[in-house]
Formats: C-alpha cells, sequence, structure tokens
C-alpha cells in the first residue's frame, strides 16, 4: 500500500516537546494560550503499556505529560521523562528542551509503519500502549528523509 493510500486515513494531531520542568513550562504555555493549566498525566505502568525501545523491553522509561487542546484533534504534549533510557530522555540529553516528534492519529499502525520503513527508510525507536491501554503509540526516526521523529497514535476504539 502506497503512502497516497494510507494519507487518507491519517490525520495530523500533535506536536510534542520534550522539556526538563513540565511543572513551569505547563504555565508557561497555560499563560501564552490563555488558557487553564492542564492537568499532568504519567505514562501508566509498565505491566499495562509495555513500552519497548529499539524492540526491547523498558520497564524503567517513564514520562509526565501535559497536553493542550489547541483546536479539535490538534494537540502540544509536552513530555518531561524520567532518567532511564527511551527516545524521551536520549534526545532531552543529545538536543536539549524542544520539539521532540510530530504526531498523526492513524488507523493500521503497522500498515504505516511499514510503508515508512521501506520507502522512507524510517526506524522504529519506542513504542508501547497507552497507560490506560485505549490505544498504541509508536515513534519512527524519519531524519534522513522526512527529517523529524514521527509519532503514529492508534486508538482501539473505533
Amino acid at each position: 500500500m502506497g503512502m497516497s493510500k494510507i494519507l487518507e486515513h491519517v490525520k495530523f494531531s500533535q506536536v510534542g516537546f520534550v522539556v526538563n520542568d513540565l511543572e513551569t513550562t505547563k504555565r508557561v504555555y497555560a499563560a501564552l494560550f490563555g488558557v487553564e493549566v492542564p492537568p499532568t498525566v504519567d505514562g501508566g505502568v509498565y505491566e499495562v503499556n509495555r513500552c519497548s525501545v529499539f524492540g526491547k523491553p523498558a520497564p524503567d522509561a517513564a514520562c509526565y505529560m501535559a497536553f493542550f487542546d489547541l483546536r479539535p484533534g490538534v494537540q502540544l504534549e509536552l513530555i518531561e521523562p524520567n532518567q532511564a533510557h527511551s527516545v524521551w530522555r536520549d534526545i532531552l540529553d543529545e538536543k536539549g528542551e524542544g520539539i521532540h516528534h510530530i504526531a498523526f492519529d492513524v488507523d493500521d499502525t503497522d500498515a504505516v509503519v511499514k510503508v515508512l520503513v521501506e520507502e522512507y527508510g524510517a526506524v522504529v525507536e519506542q513504542h508501547g500502549l497507552y497507560g490506560d491501554a485505549i490505544g498504541q503509540y509508536t515513534y519512527l526516526n524519519a531524519q534522513d528523509t522526512l527529517k523529524c521523529r514521527i509519532e503514529l497514535l492508534e486508538s482501539f476504539r473505533k
């Protein structure tokens, strides 16, 4: 299946930032947007999220997050990772605070991953279930061809 066919079922949904201090950063963004400070949520427990980094179980990888709904279906996500190895921590340590990924809602993660890997040289870096197990996320590094990291978000509630 080519990318044009897949794009029929893909919707831009989010820009994610990694930060050192979630509580301070979310207050700054709330003031910028003129909205309430969003709650902080965690990524859930490993027994539920089954996080893997480069295909290996990553039970210690964790983060805190806050979400700003900028318009229907479009979010700004702030992520403060713990010190364990993860794509969040690695980018924060390597490049500092800033944009981590752009995310897309997809209907079939496996089909999109297949195209991105085979046709665009993307590398799956991290995968897991949402903290409440109602969907899954997959991070792919497509820096060489698409100049960014992509997150695919798939809800199991159809």
